[in-house]
């Protein structure tokens, strides 16, 4: 690969190199069982729900960052609260990421495949605008020092022919784990980077799709973001290597202990929600008996940043009684009301903080 001539002869997939050695078979085998016992402890929680939401925006925002998207979790609640009506545009364009995987996941559990249609459809969400396979030519990847470190395939006809081997592979029946395979398709995703906007977080989302496909999660909820933030050199790294020195097994090593370390995180980030769904609960049927509801417990925890609004909406109570419940839940020390502007929000200041956490 040279970083000043368009990648072209980016290979056609699967790569011609051994994908199964000792040392990655061995990873995987740990990787699979930490995402099945993701798949299970995510039952626990009764309302999904709360953590197709919860868990899908704190990847919107994590894999925003990535693309030098930031905000934060205050900005991120409030925005999902008010259906991301009068907010920034980062703050927006953090959210089209959620609706995206959304859309994505929707799309998926109807039976449609992972194909190019499906991807323009995830990346036109994600910039808010029909972006299209690139067809003009000169886009490269720089450094902060503004050095040209890649240089993807150029061509309308180039690009897709790539995309439609992607494809192919994605469906390809062999006996390559699902894993392994992943960390391919994130790679040759990025590699071809077929938009003009939008690619990394496309492929973020892809392989959370994939994951999906083949069964080995029930819900969108294992994210690699966080794992990437903190160990981004080595990400562009091993992309690179790949590139110049067909180093696939390093690759595909790193993606393995990302799902590894990713999902001991997401376990434990589960079982704290639903501890504190418990001790919320137990807490509030001590206290306020004649108020406890378990749709009151799940709306708080759906909606970090409540509001009376919210409570009526899901029919809990009207307006005068729901706000009566929140400033109930606020007197008990389970809720914090502040004002923001003209409205007055309730916030689960204990669930933010399991949210928070990055060492889960």
């Amino acid at each position: 690969m040279d970083p000043n001539k368009p990648f072209n002869e980016l290979p056609l997939l699967p790569p011609k190199c051994d994908l199964e050695t000792p040392q990655i078979l061995k990873k995987a085998i740990i990787a699979n069982k930490e995402i099945a016992e993701l798949k299970g402890i995510a039952n626990l929680i009764p309302n999904q729900a709360i953590l197709l939401q919860i868990i899908g925006l704190q990847e919107a925002k994590l894999s925003s960052e990535i693309e030098n998207i930031v905000i934060t979790n205050d900005e991120l609640y409030r925005a999902f609260g008010e259906n991301n009506v009068n907010t920034d545009p980062n703050t927006k364009e953090v959210l089209r990421y959620k609706d995206a995987l959304w859309h994505g996941y929707n799309s998926i559990k109807k039976g449609r495949l992972l194909n190019v249609s499906l991807f323009e459809e995830i990346v036109d969400i994600i910039t808010n605008r029909k972006v299209g396979i690139r067809k003009l030519p000169g886009t490269k990847l720089v450094n902060s020092f503004g050095e040209v470190v890649y240089f993807p395939p150029e061509g309308e006809a180039v690009i897709r022919e790539k995309l439609d081997n992607l494809e192919k592979f994605i469906y390809l029946e062999n006996d390559l784990d699902p894993l392994i395979k992943s960390a391919i398709i994130h790679y040759q995703f990025e590699a071809i980077h077929p938009f003009y906007d939008g690619n990394g977080r496309s492929g973020r989302i892809i392989n959370i799709l994939y994951l999906i496909e083949k069964k080995l999660l029930d819900l969108p909820i294992l994210y690699l973001s966080r794992y990437i933030i903190d160990n981004k050199h080595n990400y562009y790294l091993k992309l690179r290597a790949i590139a110049e020195k067909n180093a696939w097994e390093d690759w595909i090593l790193y993606i393995l202990e990302a799902i590894i370390q990713t999902a001991n995180l997401t376990k434990e980030k589960i079982l704290s929600i639903q501890k504190i769904m418990n001790e919320t609960a137990a807490n509030v049927k001590e206290k306020l008996p004649k108020l406890f509801s378990k749709e009151l417990i799940e709306i708080i925890f759906y909606y970090p940043y409540c509001k009376i609004k919210f409570l009526e909406e899901a029919k809990i109570a009207h307006r005068q009684t729901a706000s009566l419940y929140l400033k109930e839940l606020e007197k008990i020390g389970i809720l914090e009301g502040i004002k923001k502007g003209r409205e007055i929000y309730y916030i689960n200041r204990a669930f933010l903080k399991i949210l928070e956490n990055k060492n889960m």
